[in-house]
């Protein structure tokens, strides 16, 4: 380990704002308890450079604390669903900043399919249309692109069949605010629309045009799009490297919790970090 190498921060790290804000959701313990042994701020750094770069646990920097560490506080940390509440609140924040009201009434739904790993392949299955076998992840953003809920399934699972569980944690989320949702065709069918009418939510199902010449935007469906987009930047989530669902999943609220803290930070009370 260099000079350099300690004095120059990685991009991944938390900035002091930032941490003034994150940090309360991720204190599961007081700071001065006598089995922490580690800084937490030196945890959730490293944290963030391997959800960034991809890089497998073994392969962090000797700087950070020991990969057994960063893991095992990890999972506490998705057990608890210390980042599912940061983006609730950063959420909030964000909605407010542009003029809308904190909980949305309108979503969108979607999936991707990541590739399964050595790790993740006792679990995969097979997406005929993607044709690739991996894991689904299957998400509900608002209209701005903001992450609601998150359900990890095989990537032979039909989206239609998620539109329940999904459905059932926005509601849960915003308080049953949400009476509309955007799909694809991947959606359509009797059986969703009244799964989903059930909760008080329409289903609006966006059609490709038959004709298509080139790149073409789709009302509404657009802006999942682009949250995918967003979180393909991090690394981790290229394939599904995780051994377990739950972690798969909360890594893409750790992610949602980068982006949006990210964008919120100049919004956020000026307040001194005593953590």
């Amino acid at each position: 380990m260099n000079a350099t190498a300690r004095c120059e921060p990685y991009p991944s790290e938390v900035s002091d704002e930032e941490w003034a804000f994150v940090a309360p959701y991720i204190t599961l313990m007081d700071l001065g308890a006598p089995q922490r042994k580690h800084d937490l701020r030196a945890v959730f750094n490293a944290l963030r450079w391997v959800v960034r770069t991809g890089a497998p646990w073994r392969y962090m920097p000797r700087e950070f604390p020991a990969r057994h560490v960063v893991y095992e506080q990890t999972q506490r940390w998705i057990a608890a669903g210390c980042f599912e509440q940061i983006v609730h609140d950063l959420r909030g924040i964000l909605r407010i900043k542009e003029d809308r009201q904190r909980n949305p009434t309108a979503i969108i739904l979607d999936s991707r399919t990541a590739q399964s790993t050595p790790e993740s392949g006792h679990r995969a299955g097979y997406d005929g249309a993607k044709r690739k076998r991996g894991t689904k992840i299957h998400i509900a953003v608002d209209t701005l692109g903001n992450l609601l809920a998150a359900h990890v399934t095989p990537a032979t699972e039909q989206d239609r069949a998620q539109v329940d569980v999904l459905i059932s944690e926005v509601q849960k989320v915003t308080d049953s605010t949400v009476t509309h949702a955007f799909v694809d065709q991947g959606y359509s069918g009797a059986d969703p629309a009244a799964v989903a009418a059930e909760q008080g939510v329409t289903l609006e199902v966006i059609n490709l045009t038959e004709v298509r010449k080139g790149f073409i935007l789709l009302p509404r469906r657009w802006v999942v799009e682009r949250s995918f987009a967003w979180s393909s930047r991090f690394r981790r989530l290229s394939r599904d490297y995780e051994r377990l669902p739950e972690t798969f999943r909360g890594i893409h609220f750790i992610v949602f919790s980068v982006l949006m803290l990210s964008k919120a930070v100049e919004f956020l009370p000026q307040v001194p970090n005593t953590l």
